[in-house]
């Protein structure tokens, strides 16, 4: 166990598995992966809220346990969260197993690797049939894994260098390409360099794309760590990224629709030429009590599936990144045009783009209010904070007070 008080030294704290930095995801509603583990504000177990109009209050399972369960997804809404007691396990270690399959392959698998895997996830590659699967698991589920990849970083990297050093002389100069920096730049690095070349035509991105997919092919293999470093993911610079998380059935009987909906997706993204790059990430968490969470369900054995589309920002340029942002947000648009619906999907709503239209706005506001309780925690907001002293233009325009609420106060 960990107790963890903002804003002042750390009380008690052990050596911890994910450590404290999980406290404080815990307030967003953050996740990591495998179908058994719930998103972080599962493992808050209690916690001191400084409310404007109440002082401090202690919340957990046994205190106000309403309250307490609208909290932890609260983002400081209904109080400053002072301190939080976190349950926790002892650090150890994972192994990691990736290796590239396909759409038809992990259909065939997908209910199996759900069940036996402590931690999963998949990055699907636009354009390709690559699916990058990693697998983690503690040391004890497995036999004698071989560790060593059929080929080095280096090798595994070249071919990336190559196609850099080649666009470099299509679209820069030729003196560019022979720079001898381009060796000692990671895969992440690369790739942001490549689509810094050029980040919206659908033909190079493409190339990259295919070259990432080699790439992962050339460092399939297993590596053993402690688990804050294996669960960590180099995800690239700056970029744009919009993440919904749908139920998937449960994790006796997952219904697939998670794989449906990445079928349609990339259908989507081939249909209307996006020049989507890779990877787009998929992971799996249990339910969350906590009825501000897209993950929230009274079902106990429930699954979720959170997918992640994304755009980078390869650039300083302020006209090529204000594109890649128009170009980004048209990406969203279709994911929610056509899909969203269909499979119950919703954004994190503190994650959301406030919509600057009037129309859109009422449209966003009566979706949220299809997934989340907006006039229970409303409610608490007017009590807690009754002179919104705690509010923003997010809140307020997201979740605007009905007067039935008002005058319930």
């Amino acid at each position: 166990m960990a107790v963890l008080q903002l804003g002042r030294q750390i009380a008690k704290l052990p050596r911890t598995h994910e450590d404290v930095g999980l406290s404080l995801l815990g307030k967003v509603g953050a996740h990591g992966t495998g179908a058994r583990l719930p998103p972080i504000d599962e493992q808050v177990i209690s916690m001191k809220l400084v409310a404007p109009s109440k002082g401090t209050i202690e919340l957990s399972r046994e205190k106000d346990p309403d309250l307490f369960y609208l909290a932890r997804c609260g983002l400081g809404g209904l109080g400053v969260v002072a301190e939080v007691t976190l349950q926790c396990v002892e650090r150890h270690q994972l192994i990691e197993h990736t290796f590239v399959s396909s759409a038809d392959e992990v259909k065939k698998n997908h209910k199996k690797w759900l069940s036996e895997n402590k931690h999963i996830k998949y990055l699907w590659i636009p354009y390709t049939d690559t699916v990058v699967v990693v697998q983690c698991n503690p040391p004890s589920r497995w036999r004698t894994p071989k560790f060593t990849s059929k080929y080095g970083k280096d090798e595994a990297i070249q071919h990336v260098r190559d196609l850099y050093r080649e666009s470099l002389k299509k679209y820069r100069t030729k003196a560019e390409s022979n720079d001898p920096e381009v060796d000692q730049l990671s895969f992440t690095e690369l790739r942001d360099r490549l689509l810094a070349l050029d980040p919206l035509d659908k033909d190079h991105v493409i190339r990259i794309n295919k070259a990432e997919a080699e790439y992962w092919k050339k460092s399939e293999g297993y590596r053993m760590g402690w688990s804050d470093e294996i669960l960590g993911f180099d995800c690239g610079g700056q970029q744009w990224v919009s993440e919904t998380c749908f139920p998937a059935g449960t994790l006796a009987k997952p219904n697939l629709k998670d794989l449906d909906y990445m079928e349609e997706l990339l259908q989507l993204i081939e249909k209307e030429d996006i020049p989507a790059p890779a990877p787009i990430e998929q992971r799996w968490t249990a339910r969350s009590r906590s009825p501000m969470s897209p993950a929230s369900s009274s079902q106990e054995d429930d699954i979720f599936s959170w997918v992640g589309i994304i755009m980078y920002l390869p650039t300083s340029d302020a006209r090529q990144r204000k594109e890649i942002t128009e170009e980004f947000f048209n990406y969203r648009s279709m994911t929610q045009t056509n899909l969203w619906d269909g499979y119950s999907a919703y954004e994190h709503w503190a994650k959301i783009e406030v919509p600057k239209d009037k129309d859109e706005l009422a449209e966003l506001q009566v979706r949220l209010r299809k997934r989340f309780p907006v006039d229970e925690y409303n409610k608490a907001r007017m009590e807690l904070d009754p002179n919104k002293v705690l509010s923003n233009a997010k809140l307020e325009k997201l979740f605007p007070v009905t007067e039935a609420v008002q005058h319930a106060k």
